[in-house]
Protein backbone atom coordinates (compact mmCIF):
# COMPACT_ATOMS: atom_id res chain seq x y z
CA UNK A 1 0.00 0.00 0.00
CA UNK A 2 1.88 3.01 -1.24
CA UNK A 3 0.75 6.41 1.16
CA UNK A 4 2.07 9.58 0.06
CA UNK A 5 2.37 13.32 2.27
CA UNK A 6 3.22 16.06 0.05
CA UNK A 7 5.53 18.86 1.43
CA UNK A 8 3.91 21.97 0.91
CA UNK A 9 4.90 25.34 1.87
CA UNK A 10 5.68 28.99 0.18
CA UNK A 11 9.01 29.55 -1.36
CA UNK A 12 12.04 30.07 0.94
CA UNK A 13 10.66 28.19 3.87
CA UNK A 14 13.09 25.34 4.26
CA UNK A 15 10.86 22.24 2.14
CA UNK A 16 13.15 21.69 0.07
CA UNK A 17 16.01 20.99 2.67
CA UNK A 18 13.74 18.96 4.76
CA UNK A 19 13.00 16.95 1.87
CA UNK A 20 16.39 16.66 0.97
CA UNK A 21 17.56 15.61 4.33
CA UNK A 22 14.63 13.08 4.43
CA UNK A 23 15.74 11.70 1.49
CA UNK A 24 19.82 11.34 2.13
CA UNK A 25 18.96 10.04 6.08
CA UNK A 26 17.06 6.96 3.69
CA UNK A 27 19.95 6.56 1.35
CA UNK A 28 22.18 6.46 4.41
CA UNK A 29 19.98 3.49 5.92
CA UNK A 30 20.10 1.43 2.37
CA UNK A 31 21.63 -1.31 4.24
CA UNK A 32 18.85 -2.25 6.27
CA UNK A 33 16.51 0.46 5.32
CA UNK A 34 14.73 0.25 1.63
CA UNK A 35 15.33 3.15 -0.49
CA UNK A 36 14.20 4.35 -3.51
CA UNK A 37 13.81 7.45 -5.33
CA UNK A 38 11.08 7.24 -7.80
CA UNK A 39 11.29 10.60 -9.32
CA UNK A 40 13.74 13.44 -8.40
CA UNK A 41 10.86 15.11 -5.86
CA UNK A 42 9.79 11.97 -4.61
CA UNK A 43 11.05 9.68 -1.72
CA UNK A 44 10.33 6.32 0.00
CA UNK A 45 11.71 6.44 3.68
CA UNK A 46 11.52 4.24 6.59
CA UNK A 47 9.15 4.75 9.66
CA UNK A 48 11.16 4.64 12.88
CA UNK A 49 10.02 1.84 14.83
CA UNK A 50 12.23 0.79 17.68
CA UNK A 51 10.17 -2.34 18.05
CA UNK A 52 10.91 -3.67 14.99
CA UNK A 53 14.81 -4.29 16.00
CA UNK A 54 13.51 -5.94 19.58
CA UNK A 55 11.43 -8.58 17.51
CA UNK A 56 14.65 -8.76 14.98
CA UNK A 57 16.45 -9.53 18.02
CA UNK A 58 14.37 -11.67 19.77
CA UNK A 59 13.65 -13.92 16.52
CA UNK A 60 17.27 -13.60 15.36
CA UNK A 61 16.18 -12.16 12.24
CA UNK A 62 18.95 -11.91 9.72
CA UNK A 63 17.58 -8.88 8.04
CA UNK A 64 14.98 -6.11 9.18
CA UNK A 65 12.70 -3.94 6.16
CA UNK A 66 10.47 -1.43 8.21
CA UNK A 67 7.17 -0.48 6.96
CA UNK A 68 7.46 3.12 4.36
CA UNK A 69 6.02 6.53 3.94
CA UNK A 70 6.90 8.70 0.60
CA UNK A 71 7.32 12.09 0.41
CA UNK A 72 6.70 14.28 -2.41
CA UNK A 73 8.37 17.62 -2.35
CA UNK A 74 6.08 20.05 -3.80
CA UNK A 75 7.26 23.24 -5.69
CA UNK A 76 7.17 26.42 -3.28
CA UNK A 77 3.31 27.57 -3.86
CA UNK A 78 2.73 31.61 -4.06
CA UNK A 79 -0.27 33.81 -3.89
CA UNK A 80 -2.19 33.51 -6.72
CA UNK A 81 -1.46 29.79 -7.38
CA UNK A 82 -5.08 28.91 -7.34
CA UNK A 83 -5.32 31.01 -10.68
CA UNK A 84 -2.25 30.03 -12.18
CA UNK A 85 0.77 31.90 -10.62
CA UNK A 86 3.76 30.72 -10.53
CA UNK A 87 3.42 27.03 -11.53
CA UNK A 88 0.45 26.79 -9.94
CA UNK A 89 -1.77 24.44 -11.26
CA UNK A 90 1.15 21.84 -11.74
CA UNK A 91 1.72 21.73 -8.49
CA UNK A 92 -1.99 21.70 -6.99
CA UNK A 93 -2.28 18.86 -8.91
CA UNK A 94 0.74 17.26 -7.57
CA UNK A 95 -0.94 17.68 -3.89
CA UNK A 96 -3.72 16.16 -5.49
CA UNK A 97 -2.31 12.75 -5.63
CA UNK A 98 -1.16 12.83 -1.88
CA UNK A 99 -3.26 11.39 0.76
CA UNK A 100 -1.70 14.09 3.26
CA UNK A 101 -0.10 17.73 3.67
CA UNK A 102 3.05 18.21 5.81
CA UNK A 103 3.26 21.86 5.39
CA UNK A 104 6.42 23.58 5.94
CA UNK A 105 6.21 27.02 7.67
CA UNK A 106 9.00 29.49 8.48
CA UNK A 107 9.68 30.19 11.89
CA UNK A 108 13.03 31.46 11.80
CA UNK A 109 14.55 35.10 11.03
CA UNK A 110 17.22 35.49 8.82
CA UNK A 111 18.55 38.81 6.51
CA UNK A 112 20.01 36.74 4.71
CA UNK A 113 17.40 34.27 3.09
CA UNK A 114 14.25 36.47 1.56
CA UNK A 115 10.65 36.18 2.63
CA UNK A 116 8.10 36.10 -0.16
CA UNK A 117 5.92 38.30 1.41
CA UNK A 118 8.64 40.29 2.99
CA UNK A 119 8.17 39.05 6.79
CA UNK A 120 7.98 36.61 9.06
CA UNK A 121 4.83 35.90 9.63
CA UNK A 122 3.82 31.90 10.34
CA UNK A 123 0.28 32.39 10.86
CA UNK A 124 -0.22 34.36 7.98
CA UNK A 125 1.90 32.04 6.13
CA UNK A 126 -0.10 28.87 6.55
CA UNK A 127 -3.63 31.38 5.89
CA UNK A 128 -1.76 32.06 1.96
CA UNK A 129 -1.81 28.41 1.26
CA UNK A 130 -4.61 27.22 2.68
CA UNK A 131 -6.48 29.87 0.70
CA UNK A 132 -5.21 29.04 -2.29
CA UNK A 133 -6.54 25.36 -1.82
CA UNK A 134 -9.60 26.61 -0.61
CA UNK A 135 -9.87 28.75 -3.74
CA UNK A 136 -8.73 25.89 -5.86
CA UNK A 137 -11.70 22.98 -4.73
CA UNK A 138 -14.34 25.72 -5.05
CA UNK A 139 -13.62 26.24 -8.36
CA UNK A 140 -13.31 23.30 -8.93
CA UNK A 141 -16.55 21.92 -7.27
CA UNK A 142 -18.48 24.46 -8.45
CA UNK A 143 -17.80 23.40 -11.80
CA UNK A 144 -18.33 19.54 -10.89
CA UNK A 145 -21.49 19.69 -9.06
CA UNK A 146 -23.38 20.94 -11.64
CA UNK A 147 -22.89 17.95 -13.89
CA UNK A 148 -22.82 15.74 -10.99
CA UNK A 149 -26.25 17.43 -9.68
CA UNK A 150 -27.71 16.24 -13.30
CA UNK A 151 -26.52 12.36 -12.82
CA UNK A 152 -28.21 12.39 -9.29
CA UNK A 153 -31.64 14.39 -10.75
CA UNK A 154 -31.38 11.22 -13.24
CA UNK A 155 -31.49 8.48 -11.00
CA UNK A 156 -28.14 8.01 -10.69
CA UNK A 157 -27.37 6.30 -7.41
CA UNK A 158 -23.31 7.08 -7.32
CA UNK A 159 -23.76 10.48 -8.79
CA UNK A 160 -26.04 11.22 -6.00
CA UNK A 161 -23.59 10.02 -3.39
CA UNK A 162 -21.39 12.12 -4.79
CA UNK A 163 -23.20 15.18 -5.19
CA UNK A 164 -24.02 15.24 -1.23
CA UNK A 165 -20.27 14.61 -0.48
CA UNK A 166 -19.91 18.32 -2.95
CA UNK A 167 -22.68 19.71 -0.98
CA UNK A 168 -21.21 19.10 2.34
CA UNK A 169 -17.41 20.36 0.96
CA UNK A 170 -19.02 23.35 -0.73
CA UNK A 171 -20.81 24.95 2.60
CA UNK A 172 -17.39 25.70 4.16
CA UNK A 173 -15.47 26.35 1.27
CA UNK A 174 -17.80 28.94 0.40
CA UNK A 175 -17.43 30.40 4.18
CA UNK A 176 -13.97 30.45 4.06
CA UNK A 177 -13.11 27.39 5.35
CA UNK A 178 -10.79 23.95 4.81
CA UNK A 179 -13.23 21.49 3.12
CA UNK A 180 -11.78 19.05 5.96
CA UNK A 181 -13.91 20.12 8.70
CA UNK A 182 -17.02 18.28 6.56
CA UNK A 183 -14.88 15.02 6.61
CA UNK A 184 -16.27 13.04 10.26
CA UNK A 185 -13.27 10.75 11.29
CA UNK A 186 -10.59 8.59 9.12
CA UNK A 187 -13.70 6.63 8.33
CA UNK A 188 -14.77 8.98 5.41
CA UNK A 189 -11.18 10.10 4.35
CA UNK A 190 -11.38 7.41 1.30
CA UNK A 191 -14.65 9.10 -0.12
CA UNK A 192 -13.33 12.78 0.50
CA UNK A 193 -9.99 11.38 -1.29
CA UNK A 194 -11.89 10.47 -4.58
CA UNK A 195 -12.93 13.88 -4.58
CA UNK A 196 -9.36 15.19 -5.25
CA UNK A 197 -9.64 17.97 -3.01
CA UNK A 198 -7.01 19.85 -2.31
CA UNK A 199 -8.42 21.48 1.86
CA UNK A 200 -10.10 17.99 3.00
CA UNK A 201 -6.61 16.50 3.48
CA UNK A 202 -5.24 16.13 6.89
CA UNK A 203 -2.69 18.28 7.80
CA UNK A 204 1.37 18.53 9.47
CA UNK A 205 2.34 21.66 10.45
CA UNK A 206 5.83 21.23 10.33
CA UNK A 207 8.04 24.42 11.92
CA UNK A 208 11.27 24.97 10.65
CA UNK A 209 12.93 27.19 13.36
CA UNK A 210 16.52 28.02 14.01
CA UNK A 211 19.03 25.69 15.25
CA UNK A 212 18.99 27.19 18.51
CA UNK A 213 15.52 26.36 19.18
CA UNK A 214 15.86 22.96 17.83
CA UNK A 215 15.11 21.04 20.78
CA UNK A 216 11.86 23.46 22.14
CA UNK A 217 11.11 25.65 19.44
CA UNK A 218 10.23 29.57 19.50
CA UNK A 219 7.68 32.05 19.55
CA UNK A 220 6.49 31.52 16.38
CA UNK A 221 6.00 27.94 16.72
CA UNK A 222 4.10 28.15 19.32
CA UNK A 223 1.82 30.47 17.02
CA UNK A 224 1.97 27.58 15.29
CA UNK A 225 1.13 24.79 17.90
CA UNK A 226 -1.94 27.04 18.92
CA UNK A 227 -3.34 27.34 15.58
CA UNK A 228 -3.09 22.89 15.07
CA UNK A 229 -4.53 22.37 18.23
CA UNK A 230 -7.91 24.76 17.50
CA UNK A 231 -8.09 22.99 14.06
CA UNK A 232 -7.44 19.34 15.68
CA UNK A 233 -4.29 19.46 13.49
CA UNK A 234 -0.40 17.53 14.11
CA UNK A 235 2.34 20.05 15.12
CA UNK A 236 6.08 19.05 14.87
CA UNK A 237 9.03 21.44 15.43
CA UNK A 238 12.51 21.01 13.27
CA UNK A 239 15.21 22.27 12.33
CA UNK A 240 16.14 21.60 8.96
CA UNK A 241 19.56 22.98 8.73
CA UNK A 242 20.43 20.61 11.68
CA UNK A 243 18.45 17.69 9.83
CA UNK A 244 20.61 18.71 6.79
CA UNK A 245 23.77 18.40 8.60
CA UNK A 246 22.74 14.89 10.87
CA UNK A 247 22.11 13.28 7.35
CA UNK A 248 25.20 13.20 5.73
CA UNK A 249 26.94 12.40 9.14
CA UNK A 250 28.25 8.28 9.57
CA UNK A 251 25.82 6.84 11.69
CA UNK A 252 28.20 6.36 14.73
CA UNK A 253 28.80 10.40 14.60
CA UNK A 254 25.14 10.92 14.66
CA UNK A 255 24.43 10.11 18.68
CA UNK A 256 27.43 12.81 19.56
CA UNK A 257 26.15 15.61 17.27
CA UNK A 258 22.46 14.92 18.12
CA UNK A 259 24.08 14.99 22.11
CA UNK A 260 25.83 18.39 21.37
CA UNK A 261 22.39 20.27 19.89
CA UNK A 262 20.37 19.15 23.30
CA UNK A 263 17.96 16.25 20.95
CA UNK A 264 17.73 13.14 21.71
CA UNK A 265 16.57 11.80 17.94
CA UNK A 266 16.46 13.71 14.51
CA UNK A 267 13.62 15.71 14.27
CA UNK A 268 12.97 13.64 11.06
CA UNK A 269 12.50 10.97 12.81
CA UNK A 270 8.84 12.96 14.87
CA UNK A 271 7.89 14.26 11.02
CA UNK A 272 8.21 10.96 9.60
CA UNK A 273 5.94 9.57 12.76
CA UNK A 274 3.63 12.22 12.81
CA UNK A 275 2.63 11.97 8.74
CA UNK A 276 2.00 8.17 9.81
CA UNK A 277 -0.31 9.04 12.65
CA UNK A 278 -1.76 11.40 10.44
CA UNK A 279 -3.58 9.64 7.68
CA UNK A 280 -4.52 7.37 10.96
CA UNK A 281 -2.37 4.08 9.87
CA UNK A 282 -1.18 1.37 11.82
CA UNK A 283 1.36 -1.13 11.92
CA UNK A 284 2.00 -4.95 12.16
CA UNK A 285 4.97 -7.01 11.86
CA UNK A 286 5.83 -10.61 10.74
CA UNK A 287 8.97 -12.02 12.43
CA UNK A 288 10.96 -15.39 11.88
CA UNK A 289 15.00 -16.12 11.16
CA UNK A 290 14.90 -14.85 8.10
CA UNK A 291 13.31 -11.23 7.90
CA UNK A 292 11.23 -9.42 10.67
CA UNK A 293 9.27 -7.01 8.63
CA UNK A 294 6.85 -4.33 9.26
CA UNK A 295 3.52 -3.76 7.61
CA UNK A 296 1.11 -0.97 7.11
CA UNK A 297 -2.37 -0.61 7.47
CA UNK A 298 -5.54 1.85 8.20
CA UNK A 299 -6.67 2.08 11.09
CA UNK A 300 -10.03 -0.54 11.27
CA UNK A 301 -8.79 -2.51 8.54
CA UNK A 302 -9.26 -6.36 9.56
CA UNK A 303 -7.51 -9.28 9.52
CA UNK A 304 -7.48 -10.33 5.78
CA UNK A 305 -6.70 -7.44 4.27
CA UNK A 306 -4.11 -7.08 6.61
CA UNK A 307 -3.05 -10.19 4.91
CA UNK A 308 -3.55 -8.84 1.78
CA UNK A 309 -0.86 -6.10 1.87
CA UNK A 310 1.53 -9.26 1.92
CA UNK A 311 -0.40 -11.14 -1.22
CA UNK A 312 -3.56 -10.71 -2.68
CA UNK A 313 -3.45 -14.79 -2.12
CA UNK A 314 -3.55 -14.62 1.26
CA UNK A 315 -6.63 -12.20 1.23
CA UNK A 316 -8.37 -13.92 -0.78
CA UNK A 317 -7.71 -17.64 0.80
CA UNK A 318 -7.59 -16.02 4.13
CA UNK A 319 -8.52 -18.74 6.80
CA UNK A 320 -7.19 -17.67 10.31
CA UNK A 321 -5.03 -15.07 11.43
CA UNK A 322 -1.99 -16.72 14.32
CA UNK A 323 -1.72 -13.62 16.83
CA UNK A 324 0.15 -12.65 19.08
CA UNK A 325 0.65 -9.19 20.56
CA UNK A 326 4.03 -6.80 20.65
CA UNK A 327 4.25 -6.34 24.53
CA UNK A 328 3.58 -10.37 24.95
CA UNK A 329 6.36 -11.56 22.40
CA UNK A 330 8.62 -9.27 24.00
CA UNK A 331 7.74 -10.86 27.43
CA UNK A 332 8.01 -14.31 26.72
CA UNK A 333 10.78 -13.84 24.56
CA UNK A 334 9.11 -14.94 21.87
CA UNK A 335 6.57 -17.19 20.02
CA UNK A 336 7.11 -20.35 21.73
CA UNK A 337 7.26 -18.34 24.90
CA UNK A 338 3.99 -16.65 24.18
CA UNK A 339 2.25 -20.20 23.11
CA UNK A 340 3.14 -21.62 26.98
CA UNK A 341 2.26 -18.48 28.50
CA UNK A 342 -1.26 -18.59 26.52
CA UNK A 343 -0.97 -15.40 24.72
CA UNK A 344 -0.88 -17.00 21.64
CA UNK A 345 -4.67 -16.55 19.97
CA UNK A 346 -6.18 -17.57 16.80
CA UNK A 347 -8.14 -14.48 15.57
CA UNK A 348 -11.04 -14.78 12.11
CA UNK A 349 -11.80 -12.69 9.38
CA UNK A 350 -13.75 -9.93 11.34
CA UNK A 351 -10.79 -9.33 13.80
CA UNK A 352 -9.42 -5.79 13.51
CA UNK A 353 -5.37 -5.26 13.66
CA UNK A 354 -3.95 -3.95 16.18
CA UNK A 355 -1.20 -1.27 16.40
CA UNK A 356 1.88 -3.94 17.05
CA UNK A 357 0.47 -7.39 16.26
CA UNK A 358 2.41 -9.95 15.39
CA UNK A 359 0.74 -12.25 12.57
CA UNK A 360 1.14 -15.50 10.95
CA UNK A 361 -1.28 -15.88 8.49
CA UNK A 362 -2.83 -19.49 6.89
CA UNK A 363 -4.81 -19.46 3.98
CA UNK A 364 -5.91 -21.42 1.38
CA UNK A 365 -4.31 -22.00 -1.81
Amino acid sequence: MGFKCGIVGLPNVGKSTLFNALTQTAAAQAANYPFCTIEPNVGDVAVPDGRLDALAGIAGSKQIIPTRLTFVDIAGLVRGASKGEGLGNQFLANIRECDAVAHVVRCFEDGDITHVEGRIDPVSDIDTIETELMLADLDSLEKRAVAAEKRAKGGDKEAKETFELMQRCLAPLREGKPARVAVNGPEERRAFHALGLLSSKPVLYVCNVEEASADRGNAFSARVAERAKAEGAACVVVSAKIESEIAVLPEGDRKDYLDAVGLTEPGLNRVIRAGYGLLHLVTFFTVGPKEARAWTVEGGARAPQAAGVIHTDFEKGFIRAETIAYDDYVACAGEAGAREAGKFRLEGKDYPVADGDVFHFRFAN
